[in-house]
């Protein structure tokens, strides 16, 4: 007689998402990451979509509006030589200071209220985006040594899921937002 060897109990395959958000969220470095993943990313995604709706707003100009977009994405360009600097430095200060930076960069849109101002909206824009691929190379690093590697590719999964959801929920929230406030509130 052969001895046969126990078998793992068997999930359905909607279960096994949500056991994998439990695991990761029980653990303290992954909930906590992720947790910031999530307030970032909403207010991230909030503030691009409301850059260009100011632009608009005091401008009237849609190609004005675009060259947000540009300003915020034109720092990819140089994306690797950015992103050495997060291999040359210890990434967790790396990731304070630009985090702590990058909230300090916002309050100079409050003084946005014409269009002779904007040049205030367009240097923050390319500033937050250059300071963006910086903190996503530092971001990439940390993550593989802060959470286990038994987490890591449900944590990973989690993390491009909040992101890509902030980037459909915030825009909505922004303009409204937007609306009620105006565009300096948004920033804060």
């Amino acid at each position: 007689m052969t001895e046969r060897t126990p078998r793992a109990p068997r999930t359905s395959p909607a279960a096994r998402p949500a056991w994998a958000v439990v695991r990761v969220l029980r653990d303290r470095n992954a909930g906590l990451y992720l947790s910031g993943v999530v307030v970032s990313g909403f207010g991230s995604s909030a503030m691009w979509l409301v850059a260009g709706v100011w632009v608009k707003d005091l401008t009237g100009s849609d190609g004005l509006a675009a060259l947000c977009v540009f300003a915020l994405w034109a720092p990819t360009l140089i994306g690797p030589a950015l992103g050495t600097l997060a291999d040359r430095t210890r990434r967790r200060p790396l990731l304070v200071w630009t985090n702590l930076g990058l909230a300090a960069l916002l309050l100079p849109l409050l003084a946005v209220d014409s269009p002779g101002t904007l040049w205030i909206l367009f240097t923050v824009l390319l500033v937050y985006g250059a300071a963006g691929v910086v903190h996503d190379a530092a971001e990439a690093a940390l993550v593989a040594t802060a959470v286990d590697t038994r987490l890591l590719g449900d944590f990973n999964g989690l993390r491009m899921t909040a992101n890509e959801g902030m980037k459909l929920l915030a825009p909505l929230a922004g303009a409204g937002l937007y609306a009620a406030y105006g565009g300096a509130r948004v920033a804060l």
